[in-house]
């Protein structure tokens, strides 16, 4: 006997915003934002607890443009969260999130809502970051932001960590990290003592 598939309302999709430090992704998720506000969508924004660097409750880019969100522990907090009249679904910091986060965004958008996700795609080693790289494969759109390469000003799609720790999450930024292009990108470079 097999499993009903799930009923679909048209209109659902899923986004991805990646790429790496200093690309662009978070200013990205605001400017759609933006756009579905001028647009009268209602929409709601989320982000990890664990990213507290410019604010806790706004999503900060680097540029330093803002957006008021919800703060959560977990992703599967987010469908408990999201209202009725809800069109859009935005979440920044996605490598942030465990593997849940995948199924979240999924069953929002088989809900019938735009869900809009950035993070980076790749780890202070160069490593698929998860859950991106899943979100990416299930998703409709999928856009990969390039930055500046600091050492030679080529396009730069890796994240180079300035600080010393073997932990896969050290939440930062200008002063714990740089980017880099794949040529100047140095996969072991954070060891204790470096800096």
């Amino acid at each position: 006997m097999s499993t009903p598939a799930p009923t679909l309302t048209p209109g659902g999709w899923i986004e991805v915003i990646t790429g790496s430090m200093f690309s662009g992704k978070s200013e990205e998720l605001i400017r759609r934002v933006r756009r579905a506000q001028i647009a009268r969508q209602q929409v709601q924004m989320f982000k990890p607890r664990v990213d507290a660097r410019f604010s806790t409750g706004e999503i900060v880019s680097h540029s330093e443009m803002k957006m008021p969100s919800q703060v959560v522990d977990d992703a599967r907090e987010i469908l408990d969260l999201v209202t009725p009249g809800t069109r859009v679904v935005a979440i920044d910091e996605g490598q942030f999130f465990d593997m849940s986060l995948v199924e979240v965004a999924d069953a929002l958008a088989n809900r019938g809502l735009r869900v809009i996700v950035a993070g980076l795609d790749q780890d202070y080693r160069g490593r698929p970051f998860e859950p991106m790289p899943q979100l990416m494969a299930v998703a409709e759109y999928v856009d990969k932001t390039l930055a500046v390469c600091m050492q030679c000003g080529a396009p730069a799609n890796r994240s180079q960590r300035l600080v010393a720790g073997e932990d896969r999450v050290v939440v930062g930024g200008a002063g714990e990290y740089e980017a880099r292009c794949r040529r100047c990108f140095e996969r072991e470079a954070a060891r204790p003592g470096d800096r």
